[in-house]
């Protein structure tokens, strides 16, 4: 039977757990300021790395729009340099829609291929040229990338290796959940990391994890209930592990 004073302190925990996640998800979201006039295009700003950032939306496209996991994903890369040190690491990112968290990642000094699809291409080309135009070590490579067949004939595993997966928003009630899933799984090999950000809105997203569990061990980062967002870590089972689990499935 549980004690008032186990009670309490549950109770206690929870409150400094709450403080912690506010206070988190403020840092992160004061990141973000507008611009004090309005010009002829519109625009929000992002301070990373002591810069301003500024990013263009296109809110007739849902890719082009920037959802609040890449800050949080962008605020961690920032935050946790000494031990996520992207200095001259190769760096992909998967779904990069207004392109923060690849203009962040090159800012740190990665060197990195920003991918997402056709159709916001041309925006996320813009913002990412924009804002990292003799700023960076490396010049950033922006691409189209279709989940799917796609992946393995673009980056064959022989000759691409990237030492980071990251990726912001990219699981929602969207149909290529499966492809997305093999993305991953193609992509990242013995020494790769992936740093994942995702908001939790419908069962979809629990389901993906759920069954990303299968392929990849997953540590978590940060819980935000505030932003309902949470950020992990992953990195691939051995072939064996993976056979199994997907064989219990």
């Amino acid at each position: 039977m549980e004690t008032q004073q186990s009670k309490a302190m549950k109770e206690d925990s929870t409150t400094k757990e709450a403080a912690v996640d506010a206070e988190l998800a403020k840092a992160i979201m004061a990141r973000c300021f507008h611009p004090s006039l309005i010009g002829p295009e519109a625009w929000e700003g992002y301070v990373f790395s002591d810069l301003e950032i500024r990013i263009k939306e296109s809110t007739d496209l849902y890719g082009a729009v920037l959802w609040p996991s890449a800050m949080v994903l962008c605020h961690f890369l920032e935050t946790n340099r000494d031990e996520y040190n992207l200095t001259d690491k190769n760096v992909i990112e998967l779904g990069a829609g207004t392109g923060l968290v690849s203009i962040v990642s090159s800012l740190l000094g990665a060197k990195v291929t920003s991918t997402d699809l056709p159709d916001v291409l041309g925006n996320l080309k813009y913002n990412v040229m924009r804002n990292t135009k003799d700023r960076c070590k490396y010049i950033p490579l922006v691409t189209e990338l279709i989940w799917g067949q796609e992946v393995e004939q673009r980056f064959p595993r022989a000759t691409h290796c990237f030492d980071y997966i990251l990726a912001a928003d990219v699981v929602y009630a969207h149909p290529y959940l499966e492809e997305l899933m093999d993305a991953f799984d193609h992509l990242c090999q013995e020494n790769t990391q992936i740093l994942w950000a995702m908001r939790f809105r419908l069962d979809p997203e629990n389901s993906f994890v759920d069954r990303f569990r299968q392929r990849f061990h997953l540590e978590e980062l940060y819980d935000l209930p505030t932003l309902r967002i949470k950020l992990y870590r992953a990195w691939r089972k051995d072939k064996g592990t993976k056979d199994q689990g997907e064989a219990a499935a």
